[in-house]
């Protein structure tokens, strides 16, 4: 609530008011600050003597044939001078915000989604050289603590939450298993699930979405992952399985089909097909840049 000594300026006094004041006093006559702000000169009178009313003090005395600001009045004109220059410096920081020539766009990412979206932010920011553009690579867990702070403009997910945000469909990506371009199953064709459910798992770690989608499609299939390494990237978790440690289940667009030293086994029912997805809170008013960006991501695919 306002300090109670300021409520006559809310409850009677207007920004109008003041910038009549302030524009009288600046051009020293009445007339002039009606033609400025174009009002009839009757109405920067009443205007004026409203102003003086809420505030209780003579704003002008007549001095000769002139109107002179009283003391109080100076006092006042400097008050609007501070009142609508900060507004003025407002508004320009506002319009900042609403175009694409200046400000901040912030996107944050799941962690199997960094090298994509990396790229795909480098050709956004070069078609705005004006706008300061931040990628931020987390984990699931990390990337929803920072939608609940409101931390960034737009979140990609390989699984979006279910409630509480707006999500808009972009690329589609695949999830395969994957095994050393040497391991004993590289060539089998059709492979039952139970096969590689004994095999050792490169997991990725605890807070994970990748991990998350994992531990849920093995208990749907009545297995649970025997996890012989655990990761926080996915670039870490493809060396481990070139090295033999054992197979994994990752996303396409980090590890696809012809990459050197691995490869994707044939199970059945592999691979799965998902969307990648932007992501923003429900209620969430987004600024042009995030717009622009939304209307960019739709071009993608």
């Amino acid at each position: 609530m306002a300090p109670s000594r300021i409520r006559r300026y809310i409850r009677q006094g207007r920004l109008s008011h003041l910038a009549v004041f302030e524009a009288s006093v600046r051009l020293g006559c009445f007339s002039r600050a009606a033609d400025e702000l174009h009002l009839a000169q009757p109405t920067v009178s009443t205007q004026l003597k409203r102003l003086a009313d809420a505030l209780g003090v003579d704003l002008f005395e007549q001095v000769g044939k002139r109107m002179h600001p009283t003391a109080a009045g100076r006092r006042v004109q400097a008050a609007c001078s501070d009142i609508l220059g900060a507004l003025a410096r407002l508004e320009d920081e506002l319009g900042l915000l609403r175009s694409l020539d200046a400000g901040r766009f912030s996107l944050a990412v799941s962690s199997c989604t960094g090298r994509l979206a990396a790229s795909y932010v480098a050709r956004f920011a070069r078609r705005h050289p004006s706008l300061e553009v931040q990628l931020h690579i987390h984990n699931r867990d990390a990337l929803l603590e920072r939608m609940r702070g409101d931390e960034d403009d737009l979140y990609l997910f390989a699984t979006p939450p279910e409630d509480g945000v707006v999500s808009q469909r972009i690329l589609p990506y695949q999830l395969e298993v994957l095994a050393a371009a040497d391991h004993r199953l590289a060539r089998s064709r059709s492979i039952a699930f139970a096969t590689i459910a004994v095999e050792p798992f490169v997991m990725r770690e605890r807070g994970s979405g990748t991990r998350r989608v994992v531990e849920a499609l093995y208990r749907e299939r009545g297995f649970a992952p025997r996890v012989r390494l655990e990761l926080p990237t996915s670039e870490g978790v493809e060396e481990a399985v070139i090295a033999g440690v054992g197979i994994t289940i990752l996303p396409q667009l980090e590890c696809g089909e012809g990459r050197r030293g691995v490869v994707a086994l044939d199970v059945e029912g592999f691979p799965l097909r998902r969307h990648l997805s932007l992501s923003y809170p429900v209620g969430k008013a987004l600024a042009p840049a995030a717009r622009a960006f939304l209307d960019f991501a739709r071009t993608l695919g």
